[in-house]
């Protein structure tokens, strides 16, 4: 069920039958034809145990079901939209990112200190996402929101990317990540660049990054 980009802040979905849509409450524009809206009372897949799994993990945004026959609009808090087309690879991202994903995909919750070590944990703390990320893997798309556009940098062997935390949007791949610091007596004593923390991302695969360090 592909996104169809209609502005920067705006994407459409063709729902057909027997097919599910996932998306934030409250982000359907406008539509045309027999689309049915219910609220996700376990916030996506996975039923109960998915839902208490994100729960826990702090990663259950409030979702709605779109299934029917039309064609649906979304967009959400005039935040900028970037469709990510998934070939069975993992797309790892924050739930409140997520505007709408395709329901052929599987949804769920990863700890960051299992790709990152103790400094996946800091990082979580430290760009504020706290120790659990959400996964979506399979075939389908994802439209995730950002401030400012979003731009794609491949990483492949031997070209790690560093990106600031706060830029930091979503990942696809095989790729690993960790949290690297350039903290001296610059930065104690309040004459550093303000680029103290680097998120390196290392392997092969894609990162999303956008032109704003604020948070959604």
């Amino acid at each position: 069920m592909p996104f169809n980009v209609l502005t920067s802040r705006m994407v459409e979905a063709q729902v057909m039958p027997g097919q599910t849509l996932f998306s934030q409450r409250g982000a359907m524009l406008a539509y045309r034809g027999d689309v049915r809206f219910t609220p996700s009372i376990t916030g996506g897949q996975g039923g109960v145990r998915g839902m208490i799994g994100r729960r826990v993990a702090n990663e259950a945004t409030p979702l709605m079901t779109v299934e029917g026959q039309g064609t649906v609009m979304f967009g959400h808090g005039g935040h900028h939209v970037h469709v990510i087309d998934l070939v069975g690879d993992t797309l790892y991202v924050e739930s409140d990112r997520l505007l709408a994903f395709d329901g052929s995909l599987r949804q769920g919750t990863m700890f960051l200190g299992s790709q990152g070590g103790v400094m996946g944990m800091v990082r979580g703390q430290v760009t504020g996402q706290g120790l659990f990320t959400t996964t979506l893997e399979g075939q389908g798309s994802a439209a995730v929101m950002a401030h400012g556009g979003v731009l794609e940098l491949p990483i492949g062997p031997g070209r790690p990317v560093h990106v600031d935390p706060q830029a930091y949007v979503a990942h696809r791949g095989d790729v690993r990540n960790k949290l690297s610091t350039a903290i001296g007596w610059r930065e104690m004593v309040g004459r550093g660049s303000g680029e103290a923390f680097q998120l390196e991302l290392s392997g092969t695969g894609m990162v999303y990054v956008q032109a704003s360090e604020e948070k959604l």
